[in-house]
């Protein structure tokens, strides 16, 4: 009977001990409340896709949600659609030569291969575009350690073209100002193809990209012609100063 009472009350003690560890961690934490991060930096990722790869809608659907994870943050996504899967199958009417040459630019900068779908973020580093965690982590990254050149960019519709206001604190005669037009999110019903029967979702997608020198001036007003049913709501105008030699990207801002 004395041995049943002891361990009884061995338990008992124990329960307790237990208990109390724990409201006393629960109340440690109330008493450090985690503070939000102030984030002073920018992301820009560049992703290259196209409907003709059966590699790329996982990349394409994690930029749709990236767009909303990050929504609040300066967190900018431009995915070009490349053509050299045109001749596979299906032709990607998103697709462009400039949009390849584009990507050809960082096979050289960033001493990479050319494949889908590949992400850029910031000119300098490179992933697999359905990384989520190295993708992640480098927003992340750029977010807190990033310096970000002030862009200012303002637009108006003026008949049938968008004309975009734009300064830039930026005179480096080896960096450019890129503009670029953007629709927000698109959709395909594929007919052949690796991804024949599939209906593809994309998001951010690259229409017109314009390359400003900030050599002589670094300010003035280009133009993108309307595209057809344009409607503020469903494009962006992303602005990025460059320096051509090293692909960096060192400021980013947004007109819509």
């Amino acid at each position: 009977m004395v041995l049943k009472n002891l361990i009884g009350t061995a338990v008992f003690v124990a329960l307790m001990f237990t208990f109390s560890a724990f409201v006393y961690k629960n109340k440690t934490v109330e008493s450090h409340p985690k503070t939000p991060v102030e984030y002073k930096g920018f992301a820009v990722l560049e992703l290259f896709t196209s409907e003709g790869c059966s590699s790329c809608p996982p990349a394409d659907q994690l930029m749709g949600e990236i767009e909303k994870q990050y929504k609040d943050q300066p967190v900018y996504i431009l995915a070009y659609h490349v053509d050299y899967w045109n001749n596979l199958g299906w032709k990607d009417k998103f697709s462009s030569v400039e949009n390849s040459q584009r990507q050809q630019y960082y096979s050289k900068t960033l001493s990479s291969q050319v494949y889908t779908p590949q992400l850029v973020v910031n000119g300098k580093k490179e992933f697999v575009g359905s990384d989520r965690n190295s993708i992640e982590n480098a927003i992340e990254t750029a977010l807190l350690n990033s310096k970000n050149i002030p862009i200012h960019l303002s637009a108006k519709i003026s008949g049938k073209e968008i004309n975009v206001n734009y300064k830039s604190e930026e005179k480096n005669s080896q960096n450019k100002l890129l503009i670029t037009l953007v629709e927000k999110k698109s959709s395909t019903n594929v007919q052949k193809g690796e991804n024949e029967g599939r209906h593809l979702q994309h998001w951010q997608i690259v229409h017109q990209q314009n390359q400003i020198s900030l050599k002589n001036s670094s300010e003035g007003i280009m133009s993108f012609r309307l595209p057809e049913n344009f409607n503020t709501n469903d494009w962006d105008i992303i602005g990025m100063v460059q320096n051509v030699k090293t692909g960096e990207i060192l400021g980013s801002a947004k007109a819509f």
